[in-house]
């Protein structure tokens, strides 16, 4: 039997034919027929370039369809794809180039003269372009190329994908996802949020990343369904398009955004069905809100770079704000203890580990932090601290190296900032540990006031008096006009820690 994924989106892409698979707003259309003939073009342009099975390909572009064939192109050839994050500086890129030793790296077109560079300084023996614009050398050479109409066979464990990790804690580190990962995720997630050939997803995420690449695109071609490919979120396209979509796949900025745009009404939602938030912790009151004024309430998801996805809140059924649901088929879930490693008591808080056929069979020749976080039972430890409610439900305390120990106290970021949250005026906050000369670290919160918010240190430590046990109130209080985020709207904790790293200096 052939496990290759491609193997399997090719009988759903034979199945639908003519039907859409990627639109644009500029016109472009791909339909299910056009991909399968477009991918095999791509796939024998890759074997001209010498690419063999097994062989990484680096690719560093602008979000478009064609990006998405190239991906494909890869499944069919049995090549690996390797997205890397369109900031990345070449500094960076010359350290995955030399890590991943890609037979091509594939780059925008502007970028081509440093990327060969960068190419020749890694050993990386080819450099095509591809642009957003369905130009490039790679589209050049697979329109004179003779397709590949066979599908590479591979087994359950060939890799499909290298995603490198942030990094924000170290190198960066390449986690190596095989075909059954993806495949046993996609066809959970089909099941699990109810996907059809009849749905069209608005999609306005990145493509470098799980959740704009995997979870958006895998779905939509193990559904069948069709996708509005935008290059980034715009309320104002958003608005316009919502009336003809029926699902959206967002991280929590889009839907803040979105409630604060007086156009959201249950009239302009009304052909959708499902909005999903993720990649980063949606507050309860955008999620009340939200529901307020749509009538939709958002299902809150929990994946990371190593597992695809692993937890969700129930497509019938209540969706709890501030959680991320229960774990989906197939994946096992435990949170133990982060001395002894035994589990803990419902209702406890420790260290969320994930068991299942998503779950990542090593990070790309770092075997000995494989062994670290990938243990001997299969369980992969997140690095999340969790705890689940008397529901069943998965509530995300934040993240094992984000915890604040102060004077011998364990401090968990996301019950002050829930608190502070709260506060009226206030937009958002997040709550760190800071060099301490008498606690060790001291608590400390980075508030985000809304407009002309009277709102000053005492008056949010007077808000948490009585709330909170004291080693848990914060020490200091500092304002900014926003937070430090990543690409998939993640918090930088780390930038913030060395913006106020001489506070109690």
């Amino acid at each position: 039997m052939n496990h290759n994924l491609f193997a399997t989106f090719a009988e759903r892409m034979q199945a639908r034919d003519g039907a859409d698979f990627i639109t644009t707003r500029d016109g472009r259309r791909y339909s299910y027929a056009d991909a399968l003939a477009e991918s095999a073009r791509l796939a024998g342009a890759l074997v001209e370039l010498g690419v063999q099975q097994g062989d990484r390909v680096a690719v560093q572009v602008d979000k478009s369809p064609e990006a998405i064939l190239l991906y494909l192109a890869c499944l069919r050839s049995g090549a690996v794809y390797l997205p890397l994050n369109t900031g990345y500086t070449g500094e960076e890129i010359r350290y995955f180039l030399r890590d991943a030793e890609p037979a091509l790296f594939v780059c925008r077109p502007a970028d081509v003269a440093q990327a060969r560079q960068l190419a020749d300084d890694a050993g990386c023996p080819a450099v095509e372009t591809l642009g957003s614009a369905a130009d490039g050398s790679l589209l050049e050479r697979a329109a004179a190329a003779t397709p590949r109409e066979d599908i590479a066979e591979l087994g359950e464990r060939d890799l499909a994908a290298i995603l490198y990790t942030s990094g924000t804690t170290g190198r960066s580190k390449g986690a190596m996802l095989t075909h059954r990962n993806l495949g046993s995720n996609a066809e959970t997630l089909v099941d699990a949020w109810h996907f059809s050939a009849a749905d069209r997803l608005i999609h306005a995420l990145p493509i470098f990343h799980t959740h704009g690449l995997f979870v958006a695109c895998n779905v939509t071609l193990m559904a069948g369904a069709s996708m509005l490919f935008l290059p980034r979120f715009d309320a104002d396209v958003i608005v316009e398009e919502l009336p003809h979509g029926t699902v959206m796949m967002g991280v929590p900025t889009f839907y803040t955004r979105l409630v604060a745009d007086p156009r959201l009404t249950p009239e302009l939602t009304a052909n959708m069905r499902l909005f999903v938030s993720g990649s980063a912790p949606l507050t309860a009151e955008t999620h009340q809100a939200f529901e307020a004024r749509t009538g939709h309430a958002i299902l809150e998801r929990y994946g990371m770079t190593e597992t695809n996805m692993n937890i969700s809140n129930p497509y019938h059924g209540e969706r709890r704000a501030g959680t991320v649901g229960m774990p989906l088929p197939g994946v096992e879930m435990r949170i133990t203890d982060r001395e002894s490693g035994a589990e803990v008591p419902q209702g406890e808080i420790g260290m969320l580990q994930i068991r299942g056929p998503n779950v990542f069979i090593g990070y790309w020749r770092m075997p000995e932090k494989t062994r670290e976080e990938l243990l001997e039972d299969g369980f992969f430890i997140t690095g999340d601290l969790a705890m689940r409610d008397d529901r069943g439900y998965v509530h995300i305390v934040g993240r094992d190296k984000d915890l604040v120990i102060s004077g011998g106290y364990n401090v968990y970021p996301k019950e002050v900032e829930q608190l502070i949250d709260e506060l009226d005026g206030v937009q958002e906050s997040a709550v760190i540990g800071l060099p301490h000369p008498d606690f060790g670290e001291g608590v400390t919160a980075v508030v985000v006031c809304q407009a002309d918010a009277p709102i000053d240190e005492a008056g949010v430590l007077s808000h948490l008096d009585g709330r909170l046990a004291k080693y848990k109130r914060p020490k200091r209080v500092f304002f900014v006009d926003a937070l430090p985020r990543n690409t998939m709207g993640k918090v930088q904790k780390n930038q913030l820690r060395q913006q106020f790293a001489d506070a109690y200096r």
